[in-house]
């Protein structure tokens, strides 16, 4: 009997399926890549009408008018259509004149409400002829590390430019240039360049989750943003006061999750509290027994979740009186003290 080689392909051969494999791969991917661009397209329909573009002016008065003037940029948002506007602190800090450029091209001179420079805030106003395209503001305390953040500004002057990555942080502590500790911050790898400062971070959504303050300079993929809570307590105070007058602590704290088992000892309402970083020496937390690594979960009649909610007792009508707090140290054991709040050196 002859012997004959039979070159027989079934659908499930390796070879086939492979093939199939592939192909099948290759059409998911594109059909993800889509829905990533689609997603991106469809924010910065929503965000970029309200991203404005803050042209600021300085001079010095003690000079000559042929004293050179120096002059500088960023990035804005509009957060009510009767024309308020957010951006960061230093970028309008000394301005002489600030003008507000809109995606349309209009132009208007705006006037600085007020700043907070401990959060790198600022809140300026327009008056303009027509109602502006206000943004929708998200909840920062339901962000995720890993999820799409999406940034839009004015680096170096090129007008509404995007940027988009993931939130790799949440709860970090950043110093500003002029040294003081801004806390809770966004870290995200979203890139930014000088003039995305003030310019929004937003979610997949297209609701704003953070306002873009600071880049690591000389690293890639390190960058920051208010978290849209802080940003809509102080604007709150701005609008009402022109200032953020505070209580004073002494400590520089972020949030940290609690472990399950002491969440359960101490029969806590929350599964978060601030984690004190450090404590000045002198200070109304020092001088109250705090320390570094304790971890505040009490204030007054308030329980402690977030740096947030530190931020929100220390008002001015805490300054001078004496709260209860109440810590864990080392996480087993919950004490109880008494802080008196000074007034804020900001």
């Amino acid at each position: 009997m002859d012997q004959r080689d039979f070159d027989i392909s079934f659908p499930d051969s390796p070879a086939i399926s492979e093939g199939s494999g592939k192909a099948a791969q290759a059409e998911t991917d594109e059909r993800l890549l889509d829905v990533y661009s689609q997603t991106v397209i469809d924010v910065v329909k929503q965000v970029g009408p309200s991203v404005v573009h803050v042209h600021v002016r300085h001079g010095d008065a003690t000079r000559t008018q042929s004293a050179r003037r120096s002059e500088g940029t960023g990035s804005g948002l509009v957060v009510t259509p009767d024309g308020y506007i957010v951006t960061n602190s230093h970028v309008v800090e000394n301005a002489t004149s600030v003008q507000i450029s809109l995606p349309d091209g209009s132009s208007f001179q705006a006037e600085t409400i007020g700043q907070d420079k401990a959060t790198d805030l600022a809140l300026l106003k327009v008056s303009p002829t027509a109602n502006l395209p206000a943004a929708r503001l998200g909840n920062s305390d339901q962000l995720q590390v890993g999820q799409i953040a999406i940034a839009i500004g004015n680096p170096y002057g090129f007008q509404n430019t995007v940027t988009a990555g993931v939130i790799s942080a949440l709860g970090r502590s950043l110093r500003s240039r002029t040294g003081r500790l801004i806390e809770n911050v966004i870290q995200t790898d979203a890139a930014l360049n000088p003039g995305n400062s003030g310019g929004p971070l937003a979610d997949s959504n297209g609701r704003v989750i953070g306002i873009n303050t600071a880049i690591i300079q000389h690293a890639q993929g390190i960058c920051f943003a208010i978290p849209v809570n802080t940003v809509r307590w102080v604007v709150t105070l701005l609008l009402r006061e022109g200032k953020v007058t505070r209580g004073f602590l002494g400590i520089s704290g972020q949030t940290v999750p609690l472990p399950a088992r002491v969440v359960r000892h101490f029969l806590l309402p929350q599964e978060t509290g601030v984690y004190v970083v450090q404590v000045a020496e002198g200070s109304p937390a020092d001088s109250a027994g705090l320390k570094e690594g304790d971890v505040i979960i009490r204030l007054g009649d308030n329980a402690i979740a977030t740096v947030d909610d530190v931020h929100r007792l220390l008002t001015k009508e805490t300054t001078g009186k004496k709260l209860a707090v109440v810590l864990l140290r080392d996480w087993t054991q919950r004490l109880e003290a008494s802080v008196v709040p000074g007034r804020s050196p900001d």
